[in-house]
């Protein structure tokens, strides 16, 4: 993305973020785009424009390999180019961060800050995703905790998480009769696989490698966007 590019959306930023939708009356669905490891910054915003532009509905800035003072630069960079399309930036894991930069949302794991600690803080307005893993119960509970939607994987074989717990796509249509938020399918989903997610009753999918390190990320979003259209669901 080019700086002029850049400069105006930061000019626009605090005139155009409310109409970013918010977790009471956005419904979480679709491609669910969550980026790489990435240190170049320019790199990183182009992609997710990309991946934008072909469809996802949501982004989640996730990047374990940068410190702090990178994680604030790019974070920032991001939610004004998601502003800019009125997608949802969720912050993955730093709840200090999402605080500080007013982020549209955040995402816990199992050993992340509370759910509803998260909640009290960041208000009833912000998106909160927490993984669960293989676990109805932790699903059930961070429900009740205040959160937006669950996510469920590995639902297959991951490169970002190796050693991710298995997650059995039978596991969605039985927590669809347990709880009501939408359902996040994570883990080495990819263009072959991602209907039978879909089918399984999952509301979004979650992609990292198979949208970032395609060759032309526009039209892979698209190609998993339009397999909503196309899928029968459970």
């Amino acid at each position: 993305m080019k700086m002029t590019q850049m400069s105006k959306r930061m000019k626009n930023h605090h005139q155009s973020n409310t109409n970013v939708p918010r977790s009471g009356a956005y419904y979480i669905s679709g491609l669910y785009a969550i980026t790489p490891n990435e240190l170049a910054t320019s790199l990183l915003c182009k992609q997710v424009e990309a991946a934008i532009q072909g469809g996802a509905k949501l982004v989640q800035y996730r990047n374990k390999t940068a410190d702090a003072a990178l994680r604030l630069i790019q974070a920032s960079a991001l939610l004004v180019l998601c502003r800019s399309y009125n997608v949802p930036l969720v912050i993955n894991d730093h709840l200090d961060l999402c605080a500080q930069i007013d982020a549209d949302g955040l995402h816990l794991g199992a050993t992340d800050s509370d759910i509803g600690a998260a909640r009290r803080l960041l208000g009833a307005d912000k998106i909160i995703g927490a993984s669960c893993y293989n676990r109805i119960d932790f699903a059930i509970k961070a429900e009740a905790a205040g959160a937006s939607y669950v996510a469920f994987g590995a639902c297959f074989g991951s490169q970002t998480k190796p050693d991710a717990i298995h997650a059995p796509l039978t596991l969605f249509a039985e927590a669809k009769q347990k709880i009501s938020i939408p359902l996040v399918a994570i883990g080495g989903i990819n263009l072959d696989n991602a209907a039978q997610v879909i089918a399984a009753g999952a509301n979004a999918i979650a992609v990292v490698g198979a949208l970032f390190n395609a060759s032309n990320m526009i039209k892979s979003s698209q190609e998993f966007t339009n397999l909503f259209k196309t899928t029968s669901t459970n």
